[in-house]
């Protein structure tokens, strides 16, 4: 169908809509990156171990991620636009203990309870773009949201830098309650409300506790296990859990009357093909970017705002190749451009390899480029297909499943490899450490701090100066060699990822489109 003209009131007023949508969702996805470049002056002030800084980075998006399913049937059922004030409203809220937080358990609290209301902003803010916008224009909007998107999580490391840095990372969370403000006002005055009308309203809470459960078990056994070891009992029994409740969620939701997923989803293999595009963009690129910052801080000796600085090109490479991408899923279909976009990031990744104590930051900044050029590529297919194109009464839910494939793909990525890093840190610097005469308890505290954080310069106090120096070095050149390997690592399950998702999304054919219900250019005009 052919759009309005582009001066219409309709289309400014949705545009405008957009605006709002999108600043909500930018709310969420500048809290998911902006607090690595922190973390080192947090463990300063806290004495924190790493473990206790992974938890204060995830705990967003776990909760988020767990609760996000949820969230977007609660939309499809209760209004979309609804869910996206309330959820607004939370993080707001929520963002004021964890500005207040007195030590490290309240920061953790505190970003927990934020990722409830980012879990009702997200789907909703993805499925209230189909009932606006169709064809080329809903193209676009997805395409808008995912550069946002991006521009969160990019620019966060830069902004998180100049706030932590001139204000204090406090403001990381003050900065939250204007925006929401802004949104909230914007929202209310333009965006059309937006539900499933035959949806029935009973919830699925048993579906809902099981998957809750398995996301949390996973990601508890992924970032307790450097600490515990591999094998410890609870780390064992978290794995087997997690299996265990993710085939409860899987019988409960196939038996129910009103599950909270409808597996049927499952049935459109484009969608399959696009969550695990997602899945793996975000692992590549969360947790990338939480080790790179704590490299550039602690390996380079770069202040907060020139690590988010150098983290930049990145966005350069995303924003450049979003709209292709778009073009590429429109003449194409989104299995193409989301193939060759995580090939593309794989080399990135593999330049990543090859970083040292002595890269240059030029160096740096081409293998960043690479990558954002691959991720820009699969940005907006993923998002156009896992939402656009499915049936429009599932679209909440649709867009839950996408959004908890974002937020578990990037705790996964910061937990997986953070776990890699730390592992190959303490292999590489295993030597000189036994060597040095430090305690057991001091080794101890040695390989859990982060390299030059309060807890690390603590653990070697008790050496003499020119061997607590050579400690020191070997820390550093370690962890530059761990996280250096572990970019390599990283290409690697990339490459992998990149072969499920070929595998999985078939290419565009009119079966497809039947089973997923009718595309955008189908419906009505708003």
């Amino acid at each position: 169908m052919n759009e309005p003209p582009s001066s219409s009131p309709a289309v400014a007023h949705r545009w405008v809509s957009l605006f709002a949508i999108c600043t909500a969702a930018g709310m969420v996805w500048l809290a998911f990156g902006d607090l690595g470049v922190a973390i080192p002056q947090i463990a300063d002030e806290f004495s924190g171990n790493l473990s206790s800084l992974q938890w204060a980075n995830n705990a967003f998006s776990l909760v988020t991620g767990a609760l996000v399913i949820t969230a977007g049937k609660f939309g499809d059922l209760f209004g979309r636009r609804r869910m996206l004030q309330v959820g607004t409203v939370l993080l707001a809220v929520f963002s004021v203990p964890a500005a207040l937080a007195p030590d490290i358990g309240w920061l953790v609290l505190g970003r927990g309870l934020m990722g409830i209301g980012a879990a009702l902003i997200l789907p909703a803010s993805l499925a209230l773009i189909p009932p606006e916008f169709s064809g080329k224009a809903e193209t676009t909007a997805f395409g808008i949201w995912q550069a946002v998107a991006w521009g969160g999580l990019s620019v966060g490391p830069a902004l998180s830098g100049v706030i932590t840095d001139g204000l204090g990372w406090r403001w990381l969370f003050w900065i939250n309650l204007p925006l929401a403000a802004i949104t909230l006002v914007v929202v209310r005055v333009t965006t059309p409300e937006s539900r499933d009308e035959k949806a029935g309203h009973t919830i699925d809470w048993l579906g809902l506790a099981s998957i809750v459960l398995a996301v949390f078990a996973l990601l508890y056994a992924l970032t307790e296990g450097p600490s515990l070891g591999w094998g410890s009992p609870l780390i064992v029994a978290l794995f087997v859990a997690t299996v265990v409740l993710s085939v409860v969620w899987w019988f409960v939701e196939r038996h129910v009357s009103q599950p909270l997923v409808d597996l049927k989803l499952f049935k459109i293999r484009a969608y399959n093909g696009a969550l695990a595009a997602n899945l793996t963009m975000n692992f590549t690129f969360a947790g990338m970017s939480f080790l790179l910052v704590l490299w550039l801080e602690n390996a380079r000796g770069y202040s907060a705002v020139e690590s988010g600085v150098l983290m930049l090109p990145a966005t350069v490479g995303v924003f450049l190749f979003i709209p292709l991408g778009g073009r590429l899923a429109i003449r194409r279909g989104g299995r193409l451009p989301a193939v060759v976009g995580l090939v593309v990031a794989s080399a990135g990744l593999t330049l990543l390899g090859s970083l040292g104590t002595r890269s240059s930051t030029e160096y740096l900044a081409v293998a960043l480029i690479v990558i954002g050029l691959g991720l820009g590529l699969v940005s907006t297919p993923v998002a156009n297909t896992t939402v656009g194109e499915v049936p429009i009464d599932l679209a909440g839910t649709a867009a839950g499943v996408f959004k908890m494939s974002s937020m578990l793909g990037g705790a996964l990525g910061v937990a997986v490899l953070t776990a890699v890093a730390r592992e190959l840190t303490t292999r590489d610097a295993a030597s000189v450490v036994e060597a040095s005469g430090l305690t057991p308890a001091d080794i101890s505290q040695f390989r859990q701090a982060l390299v030059n954080s309060s807890s690390f310069r603590e653990a070697i106090a008790s050496l003499p100066p020119d061997l607590g120096r050579t400690v020191q070095q070997a820390a550093v050149s370690a962890f530059s060699s761990g996280v250096a390997d572990t970019m390599a690592v990283t290409a690697v399950l990339t490459f992998v990822g990149t072969a499920a998702v070929f595998l999985l999304w078939p290419r565009r054919s009119k079966a497809d489109a039947t089973v997923a219900g009718p595309g955008p250019e189908d419906r009505p005009e708003p």
